[in-house]
């Protein structure tokens, strides 16, 4: 099976070689094999891996999380329930922060509603009022 080189793995991943060895460091992703010049190549494995990690962390995965997954699908006696079960402990964390950026959303859709915008002077701007304004406590 033939192997490629750290940069072509990287830039079929759309990840630069810097990530490639972090996530080496991190124990997420081994090279298949080394040249005897020390260079690192990377089978279909590799990139099947590293596709996996960049997945994972678009859905919020953090590396320890993407290492727990990894070692999931990789044991022969977990099964689907397993990952099921951290795919929703990731959604019960992701809850409170999506109900904060859902207050924010509020907060300049309310600002922007009242704007005045276009051909008004920067005086009469309310969001950037609102921005100056003393808190009230």
């Amino acid at each position: 099976m033939p192997t490629i080189a750290i940069g072509k793995l990287a830039e079929t991943c759309g990840v630069n070689i810097d990530t490639v060895r972090y996530y080496e460091r991190q124990d997420l992703l081994h090279p298949s094999e080394r040249t005897p010049s020390g260079y690192r190549r990377y089978d279909q494995g590799g990139v099947k891996r590293l596709k996996f990690i960049r997945k994972a962390q678009g859905l919020g995965f953090t590396l320890a999380e993407i290492k727990t997954l990894l070692g999931l699908a990789e044991n022969d006696e977990a099964d689907c329930g397993d990952i099921r079960k951290l795919a929703r402990q990731k959604i019960t964390e992701l809850e409170p922060r999506i109900a904060d950026m859902l207050k924010i959303k509020q907060g300049l859709e309310a600002l922007a509603k009242y704007c005045p915008g276009s051909g008004k002077p920067l005086s009469e701007c309310t969001i950037l009022e609102y921005f100056y304004a003393e808190d009230k406590q």
